[in-house]
């Protein structure tokens, strides 16, 4: 059963998560007042019994229904073109992870040539579950990044499409075969955040779940190196 708190966003563990929080609020706002207004119009012309047969021209109101809603496109527009280009944005990363997509389970690497650190992760199953773990989501392997400082994931498939998305993050990018995306992370505190694979990717698409670890920076390289 859901509450009324679970209707929402998820609580935001990085500033694209805010601003994307932000931005919703933002939009939903002006559209409440467009549709009340709107509504209440409809309303009084529908109770009301006078007519306008005889005004063939009302230049002033025709300004204003022309005006005001382009004064409110722009005020969606702006923020969402800002908010475009900062979900792009990489910027100078710290670490680098890179999650590659199979039918059904996600393999991680870190570093480069000799000092490669990678495996595999595989959803558990209901029976290997602990105490307050989640059904669907908990993973034997969780990937692990370091919060307070700029990350960059590469995301890559091997064998058909599959999505790299973690909601509470902010973040969603395809695993394309042959191609390899890239999407910039800052996460803000420790935490586990959960995803799934979001592309219709075969019969098992629903079971390769995402887990990311939010790490202080010392203990993660204490982790990469051991």
């Amino acid at each position: 059963m859901s509450f009324w708190g679970q209707f929402g966003f998820q609580d935001s563990f990085s500033d694209l998560g805010f601003e994307l929080a932000f931005f919703h609020d933002h939009a939903m706002f002006i559209l409440v007042l467009v549709s009340s207004f709107v509504g209440y119009m409809m309303v009084c012309l529908l109770k009301s019994g006078l007519s306008s047969r005889f005004v063939v021209e009302a230049q002033s109101l025709e300004a204003a229904w022309t005006v005001v809603p382009g004064l409110l496109l722009l005020v969606l527009a702006i923020p969402s073109v800002r908010l475009l280009y900062l979900l792009d944005e990489v910027g100078g990363p710290v670490v680098s992870m890179k999650a590659i997509g199979h039918q059904w389970y996600w393999s991680y690497e870190f570093g480069d040539g000799v000092d490669l650190v990678s495996f595999d992760s595989y959803m558990m199953s209901v029976s290997d579950i602990e105490d307050g773990g989640y059904r669907l989501l908990e993973v034997d392997n969780r990937c692990v990044l370091p919060y307070s400082v700029d990350s960059r994931v590469l995301v890559s498939s091997a064998d058909v499409i599959h999505a790299w998305a973690l909601p509470s993050v902010g973040v969603k990018v395809d695993a394309i075969p042959g191609r390899i995306n890239q999407l910039g992370m800052h996460l803000m505190g420790p935490g586990v955040m959960y995803g799934q694979c979001s592309e219709i990717c075969g019969v098992n698409h629903s079971f390769m779940p995402i887990a990311l670890e939010s790490v202080s920076p010392t203990v993660f390289y204490h982790w990469l190196i051991h």
